[in-house]
């Protein structure tokens, strides 16, 4: 098996880059992560128009479905597949696959060839995110990551929330340059990928030897047998029935495919698709779960503050999207704020501990928001949930990047983003599905409580057609909410109260699935951030597998690394994430491999 070596060509010699082609190489990468995250929300707020126009509004949900679970399942292939064959090939690959698949969901002629369309959309959506991450973390040091990670992940995120104002702009456009609006959504994609394309090509400048190991070709397989039934029914199991056949059906045919995706796994050793030596990790292993309950909390939580904004507030979906500002803002100060502080400190663990408490703050005070709550205190109560989630989101990944060997930096990389995705397509499903079940109850209880208020009775005797209209919307369920428009307001103000007080109980809900993270981030190990990058770590490991002196930049960096933290001599058997033995010092061994070696 021969080694990987993966270098950016060019000077210094010692692998390491300067501030200004970091931030060259950057450009390119957050063109294509702003691609892939916007259109994770852009067609939630045109799906109607697009249904509308394609006269199949009732297959919309498969769309949506169709793109969550093959740019799930396709994050951790694109990950092993870039450990093995290169970082450049496949993110430029993975960027081409999401571009063409844009162009055709712009000429669909139907829902299913339009969700048929997103599926291979999200195959490339799926590579650009780990992909984008493991590139930093191959040519920045984890010590110095933080600073950078922190601008992708506030481009992350302000592209999500992006995503539904510019979805609801272009479809609310009939036509523009003679197609109908709602298909720019997916044409808007060609130009910014085709710059993104060039710039890649030319800034990013990596050489790689390939690493001769075999293909969990298995393991990708029965992840879709797993994963694809699960995911299905998570987003259709309230059409369905959750006690229904066919959703028991997607439960058992999931969880066989799991536990033979485990088996595989164990079988594959290092050529796994996902290496479970990785979990032997304390570090990745709880981060790993926690990404998982930040995905739910962030998708999940989310998807209920856009519902209260539109039907009690009344804001169109551009408007709604512009009202999630308050929770972008605080998302990013708080993720480049934590970037900084990260890289001058080179400590990590408390800004998820911070973040999680924040987190279940933000969520526990949104639980007390009603029909008549004023949009600022909504505001400030987003702002807190945005500030903990910014807290969370890079540092987990940079404990995941951290916390294994150099040549494992594309999964652990494609690993948070797996692990998030799947965390919010459960999320989104689970709480989306327990606002629904309750809001008709809450409704019906405050009309109850309503039909003896004076002005409710008042009301409903000046407009006896708009009663009529009530009553008639009420018992047909809660699929159009547009009839609220045009009554009075004692007579739809109970419906905002009791769909208000079905979203406070979701709240309270994520509230307490986030005391889950506070929990895991305080069982987070913290390991001492490596100094030398992926590329400088793997470089000198090839040099002493050759039998060759390593560079002197990386061993007067293992040598302050030890200096520094008080490292001495570790017993070799201590470390069972090793992949060579260790006769010295834990951190000047870190320089070698780029591995920590576990948790310590």
């Amino acid at each position: 098996m021969t080694a990987t070596a993966t270098r950016p060509a060019g000077p210094p010699t010692d692998g390491a880059l300067s501030h200004r082609q970091i931030l060259t190489i950057l450009s390119g990468l957050v063109l294509g992560m702003f691609l892939a995250a916007l259109d994770q929300t852009i067609v939630s707020t045109a799906i109607k128009t697009i249904g509308n126009d394609l006269n199949d509004l009732s297959a919309q949900a498969w769309v949506t479905t169709a793109f969550l679970i093959t740019s799930t399942i396709a994050a951790p292939l694109f990950g092993k597949l870039s450990d093995i064959y290169g970082r450049k090939r496949l993110f430029m690959l993975s960027i081409v696959i999401f571009v063409v698949g844009s162009a055709l969901c712009g000429l669909a002629q139907s829902m299913y060839e339009l969700a048929g369309f997103r599926a291979f959309q999200g195959i490339g959506a799926g590579g650009i995110m780990p992909l984008a991450l493991a590139v930093i973390g191959d040519i920045i040091p984890p010590r110095e990551r933080a600073r950078y990670q922190g601008y992708m992940m506030a481009v992350f995120a302000s592209a999500s929330v992006l995503g539904p104002v510019l979805g609801g702009l272009l479809s609310g456009t009939d036509s523009f340059l003679g197609a109908a609006g709602w298909r720019w959504i997916f044409y808007i994609n060609v130009p910014i990928a085709a710059f993104a394309l060039v710039v890649i090509a030319k800034v990013l400048h990596l050489d790689h030897v390939r690493r001769e190991r075999r293909i969990d070709w298995w393991g990708s397989a029965l992840l879709v047998v797993g994963l694809v039934p699960l995911l299905v029914v998570a987003e259709q199991g309230q059409g369905w029935g959750w006690s229904s056949a066919g959703s028991f059906a997607c439960y058992l045919t999931g969880a066989a495919g799991l536990a033979l995706f485990i088996w595989v796994q164990r079988r594959m050793g290092d050529d796994a698709l996902l290496p479970l030596r990785l979990f032997r990790s304390g570090t990745f292993s709880v981060a790993s779960a926690q990404v998982t309950i930040i995905g739910m909390a962030m998708f999940g939580g989310m998807s209920v503050i856009p519902l209260y904004l539109q039907i009690v507030k009344g804001a169109s979906p551009t408007k709604s999207g512009l009202l999630l500002l308050p929770l972008v803002a605080g998302l990013m100060l708080a993720s480049l704020g934590a970037g900084q502080l990260i890289a001058r400190t080179g400590r990590y663990k408390i800004f998820p501990v911070i973040g999680s408490i924040l987190m279940v703050v933000g969520m526990g005070v949104m639980v007390t928001i009603g029909a008549d709550t004023p949009l600022w205190q909504t505001d400030i109560y987003m702002a807190v949930f945005g500030i903990g989630l910014g807290l969370n989101m890079q540092s987990l990944v940079l404990a995941m990047q951290n916390a294994v060997p150099a040549q494992d930096m594309g999964v652990a990389s494609a690993a948070s983003t797996f692990f998030r995705s799947v965390g919010g397509t459960l999320g989104t499903a689970i709480f989306l599905s327990i606002l629904f079940s309750l809001a008709g109850t809450k409704i019906s209880g405050q009309y109850a409580k309503a039909a003896g208020d004076p002005s409710f009775l008042a009301a409903a005797k000046a407009h006896p057609d708009q009663l009529a209209s009530l009553h008639q919307h009420l018992s047909g369920g809660l699929d159009d909410t547009s009839f609220l428009n045009g009554l009075a307001k004692p007579l739809s103000h109970p419906f905002f109260v009791g769909f208000s007080q079905a979203g406070d109980v979701v709240f309270a809900v994520v509230a307490v699935l986030l005391l889950l993270a506070v929990v895991f981030s305080m069982m987070l190990k913290e390991v001492p951030l490596r100094l030398v990058s992926g590329n400088q770590a793997r470089a000198q490991a090839d040099a002493e597998a050759a039998g060759e002196p390593g560079t002197d930049a990386v061993a007067a960096v293992a040598a302050a690394e030890a200096a520094v933290l008080g490292e001495g001599d570790v017993d070799p058997q201590a470390d069972t994430d090793a992949d060579i033995p260790r006769p010295s010092g834990r951190l000047a061994d870190e320089a070698r491999t780029g591995s920590t070696g576990g948790d310590h």
